[in-house]
């Protein structure tokens, strides 16, 4: 073990410690609204709420005190919020609440991230296993041969939703050959992995992300980063479990296992 590899991780570990309890990071997440064509109301904002072809849709008066970010004053009348798929995705807020629209799947919702909720005012932390160099193993990646596949998996919101999914990783670990389904996004993979350690010592799934692979697919997957998902820090996540065959029948015990409460 490096001292350069340890330092390296420990500074991932601390970045993601202070990211989910950021006044707006997963922690803060008090409800995902999911939104119909006909105006409604959302629980504890002003306004009225529904979506149509290009987004999410809010018809509040100037008194309610909504801001987009990027106007110049609050929200008087109607106005479009575009949701976090669209490249020139909108925000808003309402005091110190963060209101985000989202797509999925086609439906939109709106996300209300509160900096006093009780989940980031109990937080003390996500506990790990120590780093391990041998958790890091070389990696092969083969895309599949039409690139893109959809896997229909379980979500944490008990929904069953497609899983985008491009290709396979094959690495060795203790000398047994293993493969795991991972989707491509930009350079980087990215999985859903579960192993005998799940719901145990550690949630009960995790994420991994891998560099990107070089020309002939090799790339590192380093067990030491596999990190929970957002599900494991607020309820109103809807994370996906593991495809198929991404459950390893052997105790992964490295990255992180739980979050820690006060």
């Amino acid at each position: 073990m490096t001292a350069t590899a340890a330092e390296d991780w420990k500074h991932w570990s601390d970045s993601r410690a202070a990211s989910v309890s950021a006044p707006h990071g997963q922690l803060a997440l008090t409800g995902t609204h999911w939104l119909e064509p006909e105006p409604a109301e959302v629980p504890g904002l002003p306004g009225h709420w529904w979506v149509d072809a290009e987004g999410v849709r809010v018809r509040a008066a100037a008194a309610d005190g909504i801001s987009v970010a990027g106007a110049d004053g609050p929200v008087d009348g109607e106005v479009l919020l575009r949701p976090d798929t669209d490249r020139a995705a909108d925000t808003a807020v309402l005091g110190d609440l963060l209101l985000v629209p989202i797509e999925r799947e086609g439906e939109l919702a709106l996300r209300v991230f509160d900096p006093a909720a009780p989940g980031r005012a109990a937080f003390a932390g996500i506990s790990a296993y120590p780093y391990a160099p041998e958790w890091a193993v070389p990696a092969v990646y083969t895309p599949f041969d039409d690139e893109a596949q959809s896997v229909v998996v379980p979500n944490a919101d008990g929904k069953d939703r497609p899983l985008a999914v491009t290709g396979k990783i094959e690495f060795t670990v203790a000398g047994e050959h293993r493969t795991l389904t991972v989707s491509r996004s930009g350079e980087r993979l990215s999985g859903v992995i579960a192993d005998a350690t799940s719901g145990v010592d550690t949630y009960r799934f995790r994420f991994i992300t891998l560099p990107a692979p070089d020309a002939e697919g090799r790339t590192v997957l380093d067990f030491n980063r596999a990190y929970l998902p957002p599900c494991a820090f607020a309820d109103h996540f809807i994370c996906p479990f593991p495809p198929p065959g991404n459950r390893l029948d052997f105790a992964v015990e490295a990255g992180e296992k739980q979050v820690l409460t006060r």
